[in-house]
C-alpha cells in the first residue's frame, strides 16, 4: 500500500510535528514500506491459528492493589523538572 505525503503531512499535524520535506519524504517511503509488509502478512493463511493477546502465555503478574502510603507532594515534586505553587508546570498546549 503506497501512503502519499499529503497522509504524512495530514499525520505530523495531528500530531503537531514540523517536518522538513527531507523528513516526510523519508517518512513516505518508510511508512509505505510498513504497510507494504502489513499487507504481506494478511496473505498468510491463518484459519487453523488461535487468536492470542500475547505472544507468550502470561496471567496477571501485577501485584495485589492493597492500600499503602502515599507519597507527600514534596516527595512527589521532587524530580519535576519545573514547578510552581506545589503543582507540576508544564507547557500551555492549548492556544
Amino acid at each position: 500500500m503506497k501512503i502519499t505525503s499529503q497522509e504524512v503531512e495530514h499525520v505530523a499535524k495531528l500530531a503537531r510535528l514540523e517536518l522538513s520535506e527531507q523528513e516526510k519524504e523519508k517518512l513516505t517511503d518508510q511508512l509505505s514500506n510498513i504497510l507494504t509488509y502489513v499487507e504481506k502478512l494478511s496473505e498468510l493463511d491463518t484459519k487453523n491459528v488461535a487468536p492470542t493477546s500475547h505472544v507468550l502465555d502470561i496471567t496477571n503478574v501485577m501485584r495485589d492493589d492493597t492500600p499503602g502510603e502515599s507519597l507527600s507532594q514534596e516527595r512527589a515534586l521532587t524530580n519535576a523538572p519545573d514547578k510552581a505553587a506545589g503543582h507540576y508546570k508544564v507547557p500551555k498546549i492549548i492556544e
